[in-house]
């Protein structure tokens, strides 16, 4: 009798487990929105990858030591792009200098310090509207505005333009950042003495610092990516700047440079595709596509460290 007491609870367990989620079958409905999802995830990474597969096809060829060494001169007949590497660093590094602190700041003040009403809602509202602003209408505003104040075609002319473009970026993805540290830690060291500023420097901007690189490397795949905004700012210039001679003299040179036109690699693709050389642009594509790759790990692996730390 014991016997066919335990095993009638069994038989029991076994028909109520029968139709659980983990038994239950699958739907007609169910498994026409698996394949849809699967066959959807399918097609991008394909149109990724022959994306990728046929520009390196078209411009692979085209790639070596001269190419990423030289300069693109018509006089001696030679074709490189390390001078639109080389403005393509000064564009990046120019932006971030100036759109990160006021960007991170921003992000600050409306987080931190600023009462939620309608001056919030309208600098948030604003922010969000610059982010869907096209980059040619920055362009040509950087255009008009900044030669208004007398700077000429240049990086730092082009630098500035880009500066507005990803400030929403910044500011966005630093008050997601802020908003997920939890209030505790606001109110523990409020609570023990410390200062708001000391508070948020110390202990919100640590705990914030994966989200705010991960908007930082984003908008520098947007500079690297950008070309409309700087046709009518930057220029189209190929030339490195000359070096030689003392450190300072060399410094100077450096500095002058910001003042000058140039050409990044976006700008160099877009005219040897008007000039019909599309074996030298879909080599410039394939270093993009490289740098853009790099950008895209580095990103992991930055928010990956800091998610472990």
């Amino acid at each position: 009798m014991s016997e066919v007491c335990a095993k009638a609870p069994a038989a029991g367990m076994k028909e109520d487990t029968a139709d659980t989620l983990y038994r239950r079958r699958r739907r007609p409905a169910e498994s026409l929105l698996l394949g849809t999802i699967y066959g959807a995830a399918f097609i991008s990474v394909m149109l990724l990858v022959g994306i990728i597969g046929y520009v390196f096809i078209k411009g692979i060829r085209v790639v070596n030591f001269e190419f990423l060494t030289g300069v693109t001169s018509a006089l001696k007949g030679t074709v490189g792009i390390a001078g639109n590497f080389v403005n393509t660093l000064y564009i990046i590094v120019i932006t971030l200098l100036i759109a990160t602190p006021v960007g991170v700041g921003g992000a600050i003040y409306l987080n931190e310090y600023a009462k939620p009403g309608r001056l919030v809602n309208l600098i948030e509202f604003t922010t969000e509207t610059l982010s869907g602003i096209p980059s040619v209408i920055f362009g040509l505003f950087g255009y008009v505005f900044f030669g208004m104040l007398g700077l000429d075609y240049s990086l730092l002319r082009g630098a500035l333009t880009l500066s507005l473009m990803v400030l929403p970026l910044i500011v966005r993805n630093t008050q997601e950042a802020l908003r997920t540290v939890p209030d505790s830690y606001r109110s523990g060291a409020l609570g023990m003495g410390a200062t708001k500023w000391y508070m948020i420097r110390t202990i919100l901007l640590p705990s914030a610092k994966s989200g705010i690189l991960t908007g930082v490397i984003l908008a520098v795949g947007r500079i690297v990516g950008e070309s409309a905004a700087l046709l009518f700012t930057a220029g189209s210039a190929r030339l490195l700047p000359k070096l030689g001679g003392s450190l300072l003299t060399n410094l100077e040179r450096l500095g002058e440079k910001t003042l000058q036109s140039g050409g990044t690699l976006t700008i160099e693709l877009y005219l040897q595709m008007q000039n019909g050389k599309y074996e030298t642009a879909f080599g410039i594509g394939c270093v993009l596509i490289i740098i853009v790759l790099i950008i895209n790990l580095l990103l992991k692996l930055v928010t990956g460290e800091f998610r472990r730390a």
